[in-house]
């Protein structure tokens, strides 16, 4: 069986009326290819670009280590300037990425050369949006965004391979409990299904980004994201307007992220073990189950 990945739909333009009942309502992903062509960005973000105008500021590096137990949510592996940095994704590859990172605060002149898809639907949450860069070969590991906000990603100056699963899928995805991130001991891209068996059957969508193209990412979408280029994008977030939602993203942010990281900092390694343990009984619970329906 294996996974089953669908293609991602891919548009030209959308307006409004058909972006919100085909897509955003549905709650189901779609690259636009036009989106961003009429951005100053289109034409002008090249990396020696991102260079002039964010210079030698100190950025935080993440690698494709598994997590630390006793570390905090998104810790960084090194440090680097990031005139440093895109040298070095420029020359050759490498594992280390720009996670969560906000160049336009060290550059606010940035904010003028690209627009927020406002035509298309309303909440936008960044006035400063994150931006994401990494080296060829370089990953993102399979997660959802704490904030469980909907996401524009635009992307540029290369490819990127992404893959989408629907929130639903969670458990048979070995989600970690009290966290946003699956098990790190399976490649999703190519995973082993025997050691993983919950996996077998996992229905998703397989995107390729280039230069200039925007993925929409609904709320609660699992991403698991590739590098086939040095390069980088920009993602701009906005709130679903369910009440559900907002308090799941609450809930996320508060509750969940400061017990799971206090009992890092109590339990460290015991804890850890206890979460893998758990998710893979969930998972097996769920294949078992056939969930889900």
């Amino acid at each position: 069986m294996g996974l089953h990945l669908q293609p991602i739909d891919i548009l030209e333009s959308i307006t409004k009326e058909e972006f919100r009942e085909k897509y955003l309502l549905p709650r189901k992903p779609v690259v636009i290819k036009n989106m961003a062509k009429n951005w100053p960005a289109y034409e002008k973000w090249t990396m020696e670009y991102m260079k002039e105008k964010v210079g030698d500021v100190e950025v935080p590096l993440y690698d494709s280590s598994k997590a630390d137990p006793a570390a905090p949510i998104n810790s960084s592996a090194q440090k680097m300037k990031f005139t440093d940095y895109i040298d070095l994704i420029n020359e050759k590859p490498t594992d280390l990425r720009i996670f969560l990172f906000d160049p336009i605060k060290e550059a606010p002149k940035l904010l003028e050369d690209y627009i927020s898809p406002k035509d298309l639907m309303g909440g936008f949450l960044d006035k400063y949006p994150n931006m994401f860069f990494g080296g060829k070969g370089s990953e993102t590991f399979l997660h959802f965004d704490i904030d469980l906000a909907h996401i524009f990603h635009t992307h540029f100056n290369g490819r990127k391979h992404i893959l989408l699963f629907d929130y639903k899928w969670k458990d048979r995805l070995y989600k970690i409990p009290y966290a946003t991130y699956a098990l790190e001991d399976y490649d999703i891209a190519h995973p082993d299904f025997e050691k993983f068996p919950a996996l077998n059957g996992v229905e998703g969508i397989e995107c390729f980004l280039e230069h200039g193209d925007t993925l929409f990412m609904p709320t609660g979408w699992w991403h698991y994201m590739k590098y086939l280029d040095g390069s980088f994008s920009i993602s701009q977030r906005a709130w679903d307007k369910s009440w559900a939602v907002k308090a799941h993203s609450l809930w996320n942010l508060t509750i969940q992220r400061n017990f799971d990281n206090f009992m890092k900092s109590r339990f460290k390694k015991k804890y850890m073990d206890w979460k893998e343990k758990k998710a893979i009984e969930r998972a097996n619970y769920a294949l078992k189950k056939g969930l889900p329906k």
